[in-house]
């Protein structure tokens, strides 16, 4: 299995090597561009990485302490401003601290080491080594505009495509470092992928919508992934699922197969176990499973089946179960 070893330096997550481990008897390193395609990898989806009411603030250093690749959540606000203006923070939403920071400040200035050591090294078939999940909370034309012009800033990091004339003639991604996906808002399709010109690279990729019966959609050129709440699993939800069945296991293989035979990735939200009582660390109670042991049986599954992104709040346990 392919590691890349993060080292922390004086509480900040930086970049000293990324090495490559191999075992004996090992398959030779896959073909450029291989890690992009989908049901190859399965990777942690560090859920909610950002800081919440001026706490959590070492998410985004925890999840890349686990290794990589990695997939990385972003919550997206548009703060309107007097003057007709605004920003983009990163936040769940209201209520705000004032002190929320931009998208740039927290996660691209964080991520530059380990993306300029990556470019230098060239090693094109890992790439990409972080996934950056967008969630947009709020989706004015001018926030997805501001979003736009920020990905053109760090466009050579990024896996991009060409805009071809219809969306569903596909075209080849451009292996890179980062990978950002987005939801599956038609306003964001019209923002980027219709606006962009053709021959004009697609910097961000949305997800297909599910099909009436649930099941994946179709792959374009623009929505390549499919993003799953885990009650399309266990319909019940996490807090009140149950003893984990053979059935659960089919429909969770069902879907991740389908997506794949689709060519799409998949993700699933979210995979807590913890006690129900403990709100100390921000986390959601929707997603919760009520023990540690009950989250760990549904990661197991998850991994068996392949599924690409499974967001979960406990990123080190997760990162341990995976390996």
């Amino acid at each position: 299995m392919m590691t890349i070893d993060l080292r922390a330096v004086s509480g900040v997550v930086m970049l000293c090597a990324l090495s490559l481990t191999a075992s004996a008897g090992q398959a030779p390193a896959p073909a450029v561009g291989s890690a992009l395609k989908a049901g190859t990898r399965v990777l942690l989806d560090a859920h909610n990485a950002y800081p919440e009411q001026g706490r959590w603030a070492d998410r985004i250093d925890r999840a890349l302490a686990t290794g990589l690749p990695v997939a990385i959540e972003q919550d997206l606000v548009w703060i309107p401003d007097a003057a007709g203006s605004g920003r983009s923070i990163v936040s769940h939403g209201e209520p705000f601290t004032g002190q929320e920071p931009s998208l740039d400040e927290y996660f691209f200035a964080r991520i530059r080491p380990v993306v300029e050591e990556a470019l230098r090294q060239n090693r094109r078939e890992i790439w990409p080594i972080i996934t950056l999940n967008l969630d947009f909370k709020t989706d004015e034309p001018e926030h997805h505009q501001a979003v736009w012009d920020l990905l053109g800033r760090y466009e050579r990091w990024l896996v991009t495509a060409p805009r071809t004339e219809t969306v569903d003639s596909l075209a080849a991604l451009r292996p890179a470092p980062v990978l950002v996906l987005t939801g599956t808002a038609d306003a964001q399709e019209r923002s980027f992928h219709d606006l962009v010109p053709v021959g004009g690279m697609l910097r961000l990729f949305g997800a297909a919508h599910a099909r009436d019966d649930g099941l994946p959609g179709v792959r374009t050129n623009y929505r390549r992934w499919m993003n799953y709440p885990w009650s399309a699993v266990e319909p019940e939800g996490q807090p009140a699922a149950g003893v984990w069945t053979t059935e659960d296991e089919g429909r969770l293989r069902h879907l991740v197969d389908a997506s794949h035979a689709n060519d799409l990735w998949i993700r699933f939200y979210t995979l807590n176990g913890h006690d129900p009582a403990d709100r100390s660390m921000g986390w959601t109670p929707d997603y919760n499973f009520g023990t540690l042991g009950a989250a760990r049986t549904r990661w197991a599954a998850a991994i068996r089946a392949g599924v690409d992104f499974v967001a979960v709040d406990q990123y080190e346990a997760f990162a341990m179960a995976r390996r």
